[in-house]
């Protein structure tokens, strides 16, 4: 199955990110979404971009690791690496995503043995393979929260950076 947001704008804020439609976390698709706009706050405000994060991942926050390990992960691959998950966004136009900003999702073909987990599958503009976004439903309140992403990984240089392009 697949799955597509829109948003006209990306939340620059928490409390942005809180007014949109998807923030009740009633779809794994949906935080999934929000979990990729929170990350492309990191690059203008680290710290914001964190507070996105701890609400996505409800009772479970990031921690000093993982705050490292998306630190790490900028460093390398700047502010394109997440803007390259919007359709339209590739290496040619150094990753300049359409407006209206559209996410596309489909389900991971291989199943999570445990219940209550969901794995969902998204193309970058930038690589050959799709990458993964792990949510995990909270059956007390059916919010689905942000369990694991692999989705900061490397991807071609946008041509602006490209010595060979």
């Amino acid at each position: 199955m697949s799955y597509k947001i829109t948003w006209n704008e990306l939340p620059k804020t928490l409390e942005e990110l809180q007014a949109l439609p998807q923030a009740d976390l009633k779809t794994p698709e949906g935080t999934a979404a929000l979990a990729v706009a929170a990350l492309t706050v990191y690059t203008t405000n680290r710290e914001e971009c964190y507070r996105m994060l701890d609400f996505l991942r409800g009772p479970r926050p990031l921690s000093n690791f993982e705050k490292q390990f998306i630190r790490d992960r900028f460093m390398d691959n700047g502010d394109y690496l997440v803007k390259s998950y919007f359709k339209g966004a590739t290496p040619a136009n150094n990753y300049t995503p359409d407006v209206p900003y559209v996410l596309e999702f489909t389900d991971n073909v291989a199943p999570i043995a445990e219940e209550g987990y969901k794995r969902l599958d998204i193309r970058s503009g930038g690589a050959d393979t799709p990458r993964q976004i792990t949510l995990r439903l909270k059956p007390s309140t059916g919010e689905w929260f942000l369990w694991d992403q692999a989705i900061l990984v490397g991807i071609r240089k946008p041509v602006s950076q490209d010595p060979w392009a």
